[in-house]
């Protein structure tokens, strides 16, 4: 089923996990309703943030005109869009024009450090530490629909140098929604420690041209003010750090 709307209602209660059986992101063919509609104003938004951030790339991303959340699944209907037009939902957030769905691999190393990345100073979210992992794009869509582990793997192997083939994944996915953002995430257990992992990310990042991270840190307690964390992962980092 590809969801006319999204069944906001019916969502769980906002800020806390829940357990996830299924997910199925559905792309549509034609352009997002919210980019044309919003057109002009995404333009205006895009020059005065490619002007803040000249590296910024407005590529084509997944973004999701709806979001149906019931009995551990999740469906949507996307649509490829400009990743200004993102931008400017971000900033604004009509959720009865577009939501957001990302998808979050969560790492976990063998002495039960959360290894995280800092995003370098040119990208959307500079200095923000969060788990390594990027935008659904045109890349993972296949016959139709997002493969979302597929995702996972690629942004972490790009930004870290990791393969989560490497890693042992848990069979569920989380789930997680604040402010039309719906985040997917799942637990990776590697066997190399955290001083390991960390070292082997330093040595990606050195070798990297251009990398997208400065980073990464081994994150071993709930406290929110550690680091510069993303809204949700505080919430990720007390759910992984029992697990």
């Amino acid at each position: 089923m590809i969801p006319a709307r999204s069944n906001f209602t019916q969502w769980p209660p906002e800020k806390t996990l829940f357990p996830l059986e299924d997910v199925t992101v559905n792309i549509v063919a034609g352009p997002h309703p919210y980019a044309v509609e919003a057109e002009e104003a995404i333009a205006a938004n895009w020059a005065l943030e490619f002007a803040r951030n000249p590296r910024l790339f407005d590529g084509q991303m997944v973004v999701n005109r709806a979001i149906h959340i019931e009995e551990g699944r999740i469906r949507t209907a996307a649509h490829l869009a400009p990743f200004s037009a993102f931008l400017l939902w971000r900033k604004t957030r009509p959720l009865d024009k577009a939501v957001h769905l990302f998808v979050l691999p969560v790492i976990l190393s063998s002495d039960g450090a959360l290894i995280a990345v800092r995003m370098g100073a040119h990208t959307a979210n500079p200095g923000k530490v969060y788990c390594a992992s990027g935008s659904l794009d045109a890349h993972d869509i296949v016959d139709g629909l997002c493969d979302i582990p597929g995702n996972m793997r690629r942004e972490v192997l790009e930004e870290t140098g990791l393969d989560l083939a490497e890693a042992e994944a848990d069979p569920h996915y989380v789930g997680r929604h604040e402010n039309g953002a719906v985040m997917v995430a799942r637990i990776f257990r590697f066997s190399d420690d955290a001083e390991t992992l960390v070292t082997r990310i330093a040595a990606h990042v050195a070798a990297d041209p251009d990398p997208e991270i400065d980073g990464a840190v081994a994150i071993i307690d709930t406290d929110p003010a550690r680091y510069d964390y993303t809204s949700f992962m505080p919430d990720v980092i007390a759910w992984a750090l029992q697990r």
